[in-house]
């Protein structure tokens, strides 16, 4: 049945069914009762016993981490966190906007290591930092002007057809 989408496993707990179940077995219980205990497949007890004969207690521990491990170290997201914090600008861009290729860039520079801007996101998203759309309004605008506009000139052009 697996897991819902972004549930993660715990590890440790699975780890300490499989220690239960072989309590349970030592005692002399059936595979179906260690099962029905434990709210576990038969099957699944079923594997653990044979791991457990053929290999002993060892064969029940937790394989460790699961998937690939991190190109760059916690130490390293940190360099990037701060390089981020300090800004574009800080860093030779003309805008204060981070596009996620002057991250793939900053990244790089910061670490060594090679991210594709396509994955780069994945960083900004474990360090806690989100895509964020700017206001799109021009640097030259005058926002007098435009109060006025609105006050006088837009009602006029309103009434007529």
């Amino acid at each position: 049945m697996g897991n819902a989408r972004g549930v993660k496993r715990d590890f440790g707990e699975l780890e300490q069914r499989r220690f239960a179940a072989e309590k349970l077995l030592s005692r002399g219980l059936s595979q179906s009762e260690v099962a029905r205990k434990l709210g576990v497949h038969r099957q699944s007890v079923s594997r653990w016993a044979a791991a457990l004969k053929k290999n002993g207690k060892k064969a029940l521990r937790k394989a460790g981490r699961a998937g690939r491990l991190p190109r760059i170290s916690a130490k390293q997201l940190q360099q990037v966190k701060a390089a981020l914090v300090q800004g574009p600008q800080a860093h030779g861009y003309a805008t204060a906007l981070w596009t996620i290729g002057r991250v793939a860039a900053l990244i790089q520079q910061t670490t060594g290591v090679k991210y594709h801007p396509g994955h780069a996101w994945r960083i900004l998203r474990s360090l806690g930092w989100s895509s964020q759309k700017p206001v799109g309004r021009a640097l030259e605008r005058d926002e007098q002007a435009i109060a006025n506009w609105k006050k006088k000139q837009w009602p006029a052009i309103k009434k007529k057809p």
